[in-house]
């Protein structure tokens, strides 16, 4: 199995493996944005990238998405496709950083990370990011995690050269409410820029959201 495979499994497996008995997985919510429909979502806007329709994009803003009537469950697995798109700078310091990425249900936070799009060669310093871990005091090569990293900027015309590197999220955690307030948001730094969504921005595809019964 892939190194980025990896990711993707083991933190379904690392919560379901506590429980032996899973009676019932439900598919609550599930948008790959194609159809244009931004029912449940606040803040919510299309676009096209590389050939398909995403959510986004985003710069120092984000979107919510709100279920209700969850039938009975015990946790809640969240995945989507996420976009990073061109200079992120990861945890760098004023005045380029950090670019904050954060996800949180219900008030309660569960991702709060870094990316960064830095292309490193040969001697080259490369600016880290927190991914897959969370910001501060994590330190990772970047695009560390990434499912694709040789995809193109948002922008066509922009002067970054860092394209777009797309990871592939999940996240499992304890739920049993009958509604969800699902909010992804940034925080990105940027001083010396007349077009920041060509600068750093960030989009999001193929959302589902599942509810497992133990």
């Amino acid at each position: 199995m892939s190194k980025r495979l990896l990711f993707l499994v083991i933190p379904l497996f690392s919560v379901l493996s506590c429980h032996k008995n899973v009676k019932n997985v439900a598919v609550v919510y599930h948008n790959d944005f194609e159809t244009n429909d931004l029912t449940n979502i606040t803040n919510g806007d299309t676009v096209t990238f590389n050939h398909t329709t995403v959510l986004g994009t985003y710069n120092n803003s984000g979107f919510t998405l709100s279920l209700k009537s969850l039938p009975a469950h015990d946790l809640v697995t969240v995945s989507f496709d996420l976009y990073i798109h061109d200079s992120w700078d990861g945890n760098k310091m004023a005045p380029d950083g950090p670019d904050i990425w954060t996800m949180l249900a219900d008030g309660s936070q569960y991702i709060n990370t870094t990316f960064s799009n830095d292309d490193c060669g040969p001697g080259q310093f490369c600016s880290p990011q927190s991914y897959p871990l969370n910001y501060p005091n994590n330190y990772n090569n970047p695009k560390t995690g990434a499912y694709r990293t040789d995809l193109p900027g948002f922008c066509s015309w922009s002067f970054s050269t860092h394209g777009t590197t797309l990871y592939k999220i999940t996240k499992t955690f304890k739920h049993s409410g009958s509604t969800l307030k699902l909010q992804c948001i940034d925080k990105l730094v940027q001083t010396n820029t007349f077009t920041p969504k060509c600068d750093e921005s960030w989009s999001i595809d193929n959302i589902t959201v599942k509810a497992t019964t133990l």
